[in-house]
């Protein structure tokens, strides 16, 4: 994960029915830590390498994200969220999922015009519109 740059990778999270089985896979094949984070009446799981970076997050396929399929889906930062999901449109993507919010840390599930499901995230970490693609 980044600092947020525009453009870059800043997540993964991978949702799924049974999130304790699969955290505990992931803890033991490739040996990060879980850290759980609460979601009310649940956890889900913050994934950190030994080290205590976090990687990735485990999710329980709940409330929100029940329809999700069980697949990684990559989170990347973008300046200007809804000037992105005009772009998804515009260029053959579709809009899967709308933005839960505009401010640093929204984000929206998007496909391409390929099929690829990934999500554009509100620069998490406040930045500006200035390094965000324009096309």
């Amino acid at each position: 994960m980044t600092d947020g740059t525009i453009g870059t990778i800043v997540g993964f999270d991978l949702t799924v029915r049974d999130a304790p089985a699969v955290r505990d896979f992931y803890a033991d094949v490739v040996g990060w830590k879980p850290e759980p984070l609460s979601m009310g009446d649940y956890d889900d799981y913050m994934m950190l390498t030994p080290d205590g970076t976090p990687v990735a997050g485990v999710c329980h396929a709940k409330t929100e994200n029940a329809d999700l399929p069980p697949q990684w889906v990559t989170y990347i930062a973008v300046g200007d969220l809804s000037a992105s999901m005009d772009r998804v449109t515009a260029r053959g993507g579709e809009v899967l999922r709308a933005p839960n919010g505009y401010g640093p840390g929204g984000f929206a599930l998007v496909k391409d015009p390929a099929g690829a499901v990934l999500a554009l995230m509100q620069n998490p970490y406040g930045g500006s519109d200035a390094g965000d693609a324009e096309s």
